[in-house]
């Protein structure tokens, strides 16, 4: 399953990022976006969502979404 399939305010861990794209890998993990780590959809928009990691808020796109395995 991955971060498009999740229910809103409901909390999931972040099984694996799957891309080949290093830079995008490493955007992730500068957000604190890496396996282990807890995450939740605040909400969702018609090209992306709102998530929660840690104690921060960012606006992914769907494309990004759907690489964050949960």
């Amino acid at each position: 399953m991955n971060l498009v399939d999740a229910n809103i305010g409901e909390e999931y861990i972040i099984k694996d990022i799957i891309t080949e794209d290093e830079e995008l890998n490493a955007f992730l993990f500068s957000l604190g976006c890496y396996s282990g780590e807890p995450i939740t959809v605040v909400s969702r928009k018609k090209s992306g969502c709102v998530v929660s990691i840690k104690d921060a808020r960012y606006n992914i796109d769907n494309e990004l979404a759907a690489a964050i395995s949960i």
